[in-house]
């Protein structure tokens, strides 16, 4: 797709390595926090799961409206997917968060497209962001799920960014939702089992979790490093 590489590879080398710098710090926040304040008994994942289903269709609700507005507003993912596993399990927060994070992000773009289009493209003006729309115009949704699926960029700021080019908003909002699944199991299914942790129990579920989000977040870094040898590094 691109020729050669250049100040993307760092970034998305960083982008890659933080986020689960970001996971280990918040798991032994929580362990320490729980541990700490004696809350072991408090957070058991049955009576948290129990406590959000008293709510009946609010629980969900007011989940997917928080996931709606995270990306416009430009509110921290992680902990939100994280919120998910935990409070509705592994199938259920996939689905609530995988349509919460899709709607939110096609949101976003279409607040840069037809709201705030002078801001966004103010913002990203003398970035590499900046080529989008010409990237988008030559490789359609592929650039979509390209970004999705190795996130060199921002996950917020790349959705005001798909607002000033010329992407069908079908495409868009299907690409995300497919190419954004995988990292979301991911970090859905550890969620889940993070509890055990906070009871102080290493579960197979939990290891299983790590195992994927460390899969999830070195796919592609592995990728790049793959196209780099074949001398076809894929970049923006």
């Amino acid at each position: 797709m691109m020729e050669k590489p250049g100040p993307a590879a760092g970034a998305a080398r960083k982008s890659s390595l933080l986020r689960p710098l970001a996971l280990l710090v918040f798991m032994a926040a929580a362990v320490a926090a729980a541990r700490y304040f004696h809350l072991q008994e408090y957070v058991q994942k049955e009576r948290l799961q129990h406590f959000v289903a008293a709510f009946g269709l609010w629980g969900p609700v007011i989940y997917l409206g928080v996931w709606i507005l995270a990306p416009p507003l430009f509110l921290p993912g992680l902990p939100i997917t994280l919120a998910g596993g935990v409070l509705f399990g592994p199938f259920w927060g996939v689905v609530y968060t995988i349509c919460g994070a899709t709607v939110g992000a096609t949101l976003a773009l279409l607040v840069a497209r037809y709201l705030a289009r002078d801001w966004v493209a103010a913002k990203i003006a003398g970035t590499r962001l900046a080529t989008l729309d010409d990237q988008v115009a030559r490789h359609g949704w592929k650039i979509v799920a390209f970004t999705r699926l190795i996130p060199i960029f921002p996950f917020f700021l790349l959705n005001y960014a798909f607002g000033l080019t010329r992407i069908s908003l079908w495409a868009y909002m299907a690409t995300s939702f497919v190419c954004m699944l995988p990292a979301t199991v991911a970090y859905i299914y550890f969620s889940s089992n993070l509890l055990d942790l906070i009871q102080g129990r290493v579960s197979r579920g939990l290891l299983l979790g790590l195992a994927l989000v460390a899969l999830v977040s070195l796919a592609p870094l592995l990728y790049k490093r793959l196209k780099a040898r074949r001398g076809q590094p894929l970049e923006l």
